[in-house]
């Protein structure tokens, strides 16, 4: 496997992630979805410290890219980085830097047999981790209506009735194993004005989301933060869609409210968008980043 980026993959947010992050050398690092490394390498090349940090994630395909940076003494985690984030703090590790980058990368979306795209066909899958879990197709493929309306009503954030439209012809045409039948379905069953984006993105956002658990995996995240960074550490979180960015933007502002008791200092009073700050990066545009200090 090459050891360069992979085509196609430009980190989101680079440029204003390593200015709010401000890297020093000699700092430890965490990236908890350390992906193909586009964020790891500019921040490993500042810090120069690769014994002293880490980089988690729970893609096969990911890991495998990320071993020359163990090579170099970069200590690897194959896991959520839920699971990742209780770990570290069982062993009582804190860091001067984390990055936690919630979006699902480039050559993920690419690769048309992950099944996360529908603009590649390929299997309905869409885990993050294939060894574990249901895939999209279990799920579209065993759920009620009632089940998959909710599913693409709350984490699609698609109208009830476009959602429970969506769910009835679901249920009365499968079973589904590839990602364009699936997309072309929901295009041909949609129903009012179909814009730019394609009819059928909002529910593919939803399975994966379900699929795997990214909700659930941030909430019991954010409240670890804090414990794994040493004084006057740094945070960074980026978020591409309104459901993860509402629970990190909940999450910055309790800590505003807790006052003296506060572990976290809000750097970024408004989040940093990629449609303004990362504007030659299409893949950007929906991207908030959200940065904090240790106290």
């Amino acid at each position: 496997m090459s050891k360069e980026h992979p085509p196609h993959h430009v980190p989101v947010l680079l440029d204003a992630t390593l200015r709010e992050l401000a890297p020093q050398a000699g700092e430890s690092y965490l990236d908890l979805t350390a992906g193909y490394a586009g964020h790891a390498r500019a921040v490993l090349d500042i810090t120069k410290n690769e014994t002293e940090s880490v980089l988690v994630d729970r893609d096969d395909y990911a890991i495998a890219h990320l071993q020359p940076l163990a090579d170099q003494g970069v200590r690897l985690m194959h896991t959520d980085f839920a699971s990742a984030t209780r770990q570290l703090h069982e062993e009582g590790v804190v860091f001067d830097l984390i990055l936690i980058d919630l979006g699902v990368s480039s050559p993920q979306l690419d690769q048309g047999e992950r099944g996360f795209s529908f603009s590649h066909n390929g299997p309905l899958d869409m885990r993050m981790d294939r060894t574990q879990g249901q895939t999209a197709a279990d799920l579209v493929n065993t759920a009620s209506v009632q089940e998959l309306a909710t599913i693409i009503r709350e984490y699609g954030e698609e109208p009830y009735s476009q959602a429970k439209n969506i769910a009835e012809q679901i249920v009365a045409n499968r079973p589904f194993y590839d990602t364009e039948t699936l997309a072309n379905l929901i295009k041909q069953t949609y129903r009012g004005r179909q814009g730019r984006i394609h009819p059928a993105t909002r529910t593919f956002q939803a399975l994966r989301i379900t699929v795997n658990d990214e909700l659930g995996q941030v909430k019991a995240t954010l409240p670890l933060l804090p414990k794994l960074l040493k004084k006057g550490g740094r945070v960074a979180v980026i978020s591409f869609h309104s459901l993860e960015d509402r629970l990190v933007k909940r999450f910055f502002k309790e800590q505003v409210e807790a006052g003296f008791e506060a572990e976290l200092d809000t750097l970024t009073k408004k989040p940093i968008s990629g449609a303004t700050d990362d504007v030659h990066n299409p893949r950007a545009r929906s991207a908030k980043l959200r940065v904090a200090v240790k106290k």
